[in-house]
């Protein structure tokens, strides 16, 4: 009956359906675990009437104008540049650290001594990475290095990751950055915003096609298995395409051992208040067990009296308990993974792709990016 079947319904398993079905004519048979479709992407109108993202924040941006058309199909978009504040020695104050956040922080003397020295030192709208100011013969961007560090990295890092930095790949470290400039955003891309109905509508609009049919709250193993690296649907051999989306260890019964993630407990409060704080995110790298606080209005606006919020409190993974989010990259772990994926190359027909699956960091225009590359190689 089926050519095609793909576990889960995120963006990495939609764009695949989607670009199957109607540009290939494939029978697709989409195998989603969860209740609804969109994966961490969903989002619903709550009892105030407010757009909530189920699963934290996701707010759309790229460089790539394919990736920006081809979701433009599904959507239309309301253009939003997101912004950041962080709580800081008491005071919110804008990043990725910038010029701006330099004069909010620092004696005014001491600012201005330090953005000339970045300004002779770097291009301007340059994203500087805090290790690299830690290079720095200057001392006030030797200081300046260590204060972003310690205020807005070291603890913010401890908290989601349950973790200290040294513990975790050096490549997350080297991306917290001074932004040698003014442009407040969060992100710089040509593209950004949000879809004008929501995600879910997004990911409903491309998975309807007659070609593709949805199973719902089923996981691989409730009709799928892998013996002798053969793949059966309902106990018969399967030769079609298998494209798996989940995770990894759990689509070989952890025969290798668990892989390590990081997961969130989202708390949502309804704030009897027209408005709660001066930005749609604040982070709080320094104090409180949560990480950041959304406030929901402020990404979609609504005609309510009140406002919804968000907090997120990072905390372990435990099988069956909660949601995986995000890989957690230790050498060893990176060497358990490479295992699980030659199993998963010695079945001809299976094909890993996303955060779960590859066990890799992936923003949203990356995903859809590998999905529709993925797609044409078929």
């Amino acid at each position: 009956m089926f050519d095609v079947i793909i576990i889960g319904a995120g963006f990495a398993g939609a764009v695949m359906a989607e670009r199957l079905a109607s540009e290939q004519g494939r029978q697709v048979l989409v195998v989603e675990r969860r209740s609804h479709i969109g994966g961490n992407c969903h989002d619903m109108r709550d009892e105030n009437g407010i757009l909530i993202h189920t699963y934290g924040p996701h707010l759309f941006h790229t460089d790539d104008a394919d990736v920006w058309e081809y979701l433009s199909r599904f959507t239309e978009w309301d253009i939003y540049q997101h912004r950041v504040l962080a709580v800081i020695d008491g005071k919110k104050v804008p990043i990725p650290f910038n010029l701006d956040t330099l004069h909010e922080v620092f004696p005014e003397s001491m600012a201005q001594r330090m953005e000339k020295a970045l300004l002779e030192s770097y291009a301007y709208n340059a994203k500087v990475p805090i290790l690299q100011l830690k290079q720095s013969e200057n001392k006030d961007l030797q200081y300046l290095a260590d204060f972003v560090y310690e205020k807005i990295f070291l603890h913010y890092t401890e908290k989601q990751w349950g973790m200290k930095p040294e513990e975790i790949d050096g490549a997350v470290t080297a991306r917290v950055p001074v932004f040698v400039g003014r442009d407040t955003r969060y992100f710089h891309d040509r593209f950004q915003g949000v879809p004008k109905r929501g995600y879910t509508k997004l990911f409903r609009k491309m998975l309807n096609h007659p070609s593709i049919k949805l199973m719902l709250n089923t996981s691989f193993h409730d009709i799928m298995s892998i013996r002798e690296n053969r793949i059966f649907f309902l106990d018969q051999p399967f030769h079609g395409t298998v494209i798996y989306t989940g995770m990894i260890d759990e689509l070989f019964d952890y025969e290798l051992g668990e892989l390590p993630y990081r997961s969130l407990r989202m708390s949502f409060e309804t704030v009897e208040q027209e408005s709660y704080q001066e930005a749609a995110v604040v982070n709080y790298p320094n104090n409180y067990a949560f990480t950041r606080i959304t406030e929901f209005k402020k990404i979609h606006p609504a005609d309510a009296r009140c406002t919804t919020i968000l907090k997120e409190y990072p905390q372990p993974y435990v099988k069956g308990e909660n949601t995986p989010y995000y890989p957690i990259f230790t050498e060893e772990k990176r060497a358990m993974y490479a295992e699980y994926q030659e199993k998963a190359k010695n079945v001809p027909n299976l094909t890993l792709l996303g955060r779960l699956a590859e066990y890799r960091y992936y923003d949203m225009d990356d995903i859809v990016k590998a999905a529709l590359e993925k797609a044409a190689e078929r």
